[in-house]
């Protein structure tokens, strides 16, 4: 019977060095805070307290009137803008015809004054011969003033219009900036109006619902906590159970919920570091009144797969990790 007892001791100690194993463990998942980004009164709260939601669900909406005159307002500062560029490249394009013409008009009166300066050279000659009268020379030399003032005037008008084109370039410059001013403001309304309609970032739970109809939300006011459905377990082991605990070793979960029920996952990760000394407040030792305490070291726990059962934060659990 000794020995059998003895032989029964030393397989449950083999059995029992397997295994680690802690008490100090619970449910845990990144909580979202849904909370208002503009200022309004809220006309609808879509779900309730501890309610199932699907990714995109509605949760609360605000009422969205003043932002969508707003966005109707920056719609038609964009179609303004629009109108005013489209304006000015009409007059663009009336100013080029301007200069086409004036550039015509130079052209003909070079050619008229070229013919002037052969007419008048033409009555010198035959003046200083004799076969012209003095009056026809007269004409011919006050033609060709006047052909050269035609040009001077007519190369002018070129260069005003050349002027004026460069004018409306710099107004299409100014244009073009309202109107990307406007496009701005329109994009900001429209992503302000999506605002008014709160929507769940994943599939969870809504919970924590402080929002009420009527009520008026400010930005940055709290109106519900959000728990998503992705959820593992933190277990806090003792330090000294660590040597030989590595990520991906295989973890029985019993849930203090479901204690008829085995869950299994695998290790995560080990927090690299003990719990205390990611505190607000970390042990300060260095005070000559130390205390050797044995530190807990948080183990994250996946599960395998998902369970189908609601598992909530906070929740306790007894991990079981197969450490041989």
């Amino acid at each position: 019977m000794l020995l059998a007892a003895i032989a029964g001791g030393v397989v449950w100690w083999l059995d029992a060095r397997q295994y680690e194993s802690t008490d100090d463990a619970f449910i845990d998942a990144r909580t979202v805070t849904v909370g208002a980004e503009i200022s309004g009164r809220i006309t609808d709260v879509a779900v309730t307290d501890n309610q199932p939601v699907e990714a995109g669900a509605v949760l609360l909406r605000i009422d969205d009137s003043d932002y969508q005159a707003s966005l109707k307002q920056a719609e038609a500062g964009v179609a303004v803008a629009q109108a005013g560029i489209a304006n000015v490249q009409a007059q663009t394009e009336a100013q080029n015809a301007k200069i086409d013409a004036a550039q015509k008009q130079v052209a003909q009166a070079q050619a008229a004054l070229e013919f002037a300066r052969t007419e008048d050279q033409r009555n010198r000659e035959l003046l200083a011969k004799g076969t012209a009268t003095q009056q026809q020379a007269d004409q011919a030399a006050s033609t060709l003033r006047q052909d050269q003032a035609a040009l001077d005037t007519a190369s002018a008008n070129v260069e005003a219009a050349k002027s004026q084109l460069t004018v409306l370039a710099a107004q299409t410059k100014s244009a073009r900036a309202q109107l990307q001013q406007a496009q701005a403001t329109d994009d900001q309304a429209k992503t302000t109006l999506t605002r008014t309609t709160l929507v769940a970032p994943v599939a969870g739970h809504a919970t924590s619902i402080s929002a009420a109809k009527g009520t008026y939300a400010q930005p940055g006011q709290v109106l519900m906590m959000f728990v998503p459905k992705d959820v593992w377990v933190s277990a806090n082991f003792k330090e000294t159970q660590l040597d030989l605990m590595r990520p991906g070793q295989p973890v029985d979960i019993t849930i203090d919920a479901y204690p008829e029920k085995t869950f299994h996952g695998h290790i995560d990760s080990v927090q690299a570091g003990s719990g205390t000394a990611f505190s607000l407040l970390p042990a300060e030792n260095a005070t000559g009144n130390f205390v050797k305490v044995v530190q807990r070291v948080p183990v994250k726990i996946v599960f395998d797969p998902p369970p189908d059962v609601y598992l909530g934060p906070g929740m306790s659990v007894v991990p079981t990790v197969k450490v041989r």
